[in-house]
């Protein structure tokens, strides 16, 4: 797989994808648009002007997942600026009923890391010049194929976070760019950052968690916001491996 799919086509030809996938995009799609709680209102804006692309991908633990995560990203970043201001390319993976009835938020966590490791060893590209290397810095955002992105990542283990809970292994991810209007340093930002905010905390049931703050802000770090916890908690060492890879492949 890998492939990338719009909204149009999926509406149309759902049917001619694998039977995993069918459910998937329909609870994906109620959970958008169904009764209008979802509190990411850019997400739900792009689903319904048809600016999101989907990707369907194999068991996250076999080896190949990892690469048709990576075409996929690859082709949807060379492309994403035409597909509109709130676009995000949303990963959805087989997952087997051995990982519902055994799988942790924790083996979730480790399993997303994994991944998101495996797939920066297919980046053929320099990492961006304008983006820090190393993910305890403030201004650190995962990087591939020249772009940065903030990654979103919900799993069927969550039970708390409604917001983090999704019945299959599920990875979004969302171009910087895409907020550019939406940061603190504009006035529609920060109002959207309440509105969201508000909307999380009774979507969820629960207040947000700690880790979520602005890109920039000099206590923030991006990578802790891509995988929350279901409590309040949270690493304390970032888990992902690029600079280890690359020097270890240049003294090879």
């Amino acid at each position: 797989m890998g492939v990338l799919y719009d909204k149009q086509w999926l509406d149309q030809e759902m049917d001619r994808l694998p039977p995993w996938t069918q459910p998937m995009y329909k609870t994906f799609t109620d959970m958008l648009v169904g009764d209008n709680t979802y509190p990411c209102v850019p997400a739900r804006q792009g689903f319904l002007e048809n600016q999101l692309r989907f990707s369907f991908i194999s068991d996250p633990r076999e080896e190949r997942a990892a690469e048709e995560v990576a075409t996929a990203l690859k082709t949807y970043g060379r492309n994403a600026r035409e597909f509109g201001d709130y676009t995000s390319l949303a990963v959805f993976f087989q997952t087997p009923k051995d990982m519902y009835t055994t799988y942790t938020v924790e083996d979730y966590r480790n399993l997303f890391w994994n991944i998101i490791n495996k797939v920066t060893a297919y980046d053929e590209k320099a990492w961006p010049e304008s983006i820090p290397q190393n993910p305890t810095h403030h201004e650190w955002e995962f990087c591939f194929d020249g772009e940065p992105y903030f990654i979103f990542c919900a799993t069927p283990a969550h039970q708390k976070r409604k917001s983090r809970y999704f019945p299959c292994f599920f990875i979004a991810f969302q171009p910087r760019w895409v907020f550019a209007n939406l940061n603190r340093n504009t006035a529609f930002g920060r109002k959207m950052k309440n509105i969201i905010r508000k909307r999380l905390i009774k979507y969820d049931g629960m207040p947000g968690h700690p880790d979520l703050k602005w890109y920039g802000q000099e206590d923030n770090h991006e990578w802790k916001q891509y995988f929350l916890s279901d409590e309040e908690d949270s690493p304390s060492k970032c888990p992902f491996m690029r600079m280890r890879q690359k020097t270890s492949s240049f003294f090879k």
